[in-house]
């Protein structure tokens, strides 16, 4: 997929991996409409991208992805502005282990809402243009961290949903492919904050920053790329890629079907 002309809609999109897989669709041709809870975060950086790339190109929408009217007005307002969407990355999360329910609301269920009502305008069944939505899952999506189980488990069912709605998009014909990025540990707020977002399992934040040690620390725009690359490549459907220090790899998994 060729990303001039196209449209993208990226959820956390105002700071950390959200604003690099932003900087990296709009270096490359696309349109980009960022939203993101964070007014003042995201109007900051509109006013970089707008000298950049113009006004035609950007639109920041202030959008709390728990609310479904919330997105539904913030995917209106883009078609009406764009003429369509063609890309959608779900970025937006959080990690708080003493707010379970709130990880749990954010980091997967709003993948499935935001997914789901996107598909109202992606579809080929809707009439849409069809597209790729890419999910940001996490290395402890497919190996669980005993010090995060919540945001694990929730980073878990990004993988399978993504996987699922993947086959279901090719069996039903929207037009629309699914792949999830699965980075390991990236140097953003919510890194810097493990510590203090353990809950309960504070008792296990040394063993935390071993592990981060022992693998080290991803920049942003190292996933940026490998979303760049799960968006452009029209073969990649129903796949986890995972970003590492070392580099970037498919994940191949059992097949019992």
């Amino acid at each position: 997929m060729a990303l001039n002309g196209k449209t993208a809609v990226v959820t956390g999109a105002a700071m950390g991996i959200g604003r690099a897989i932003t900087e990296i669709l709009l270096q490359n041709g696309g349109k980009v409409a960022l939203l993101d809870v964070n007014e003042t975060a995201g109007k900051s950086l509109m006013e970089v991208l707008e000298k950049q790339y113009g006004r035609e190109r950007t639109l920041f929408l202030n959008c709390d992805v728990e609310s479904e009217e919330q997105i539904k007005a913030a995917l209106k307002k883009t078609t009406e502005r764009f003429g369509g969407i063609d890309i959608l990355c779900n970025n937006a999360g959080i990690m708080n282990e003493g707010m379970w329910e709130k990880t749990i609301s954010i980091n997967f269920v709003s993948v499935i809402r935001v997914s789901y009502l996107a598909l109202e305008h992606m579809s080929k069944l809707k009439g849409g243009r069809g597209g790729v939505i890419v999910n940001t899952s996490s290395l402890s999506g497919l190996s669980p961290m005993p010090s995060c189980p919540v945001y694990s488990a929730t980073k878990h069912g990004v993988v399978g949903f993504t996987r699922a709605m993947a086959a279901a998009s090719t069996a039903s014909g929207y037009g629309v492919r699914f792949n999830t990025v699965c980075p390991s540990f990236v140097q953003t707020d919510l890194l810097s904050a493990i510590p203090a977002r353990l809950g309960k399992y504070s008792h296990m934040a040394e063993a935390a920053e071993q592990l981060l040690k022992s693998f080290g620390v991803l920049n942003v725009s190292e996933v940026g790329e490998a979303v760049l690359e799960l968006v452009t490549d029209e073969t990649k459907n129903g796949e986890a890629l995972i970003v590492v220090p070392k580099g970037k790899k498919y994940v191949t998994f059992p097949s019992f079907m």
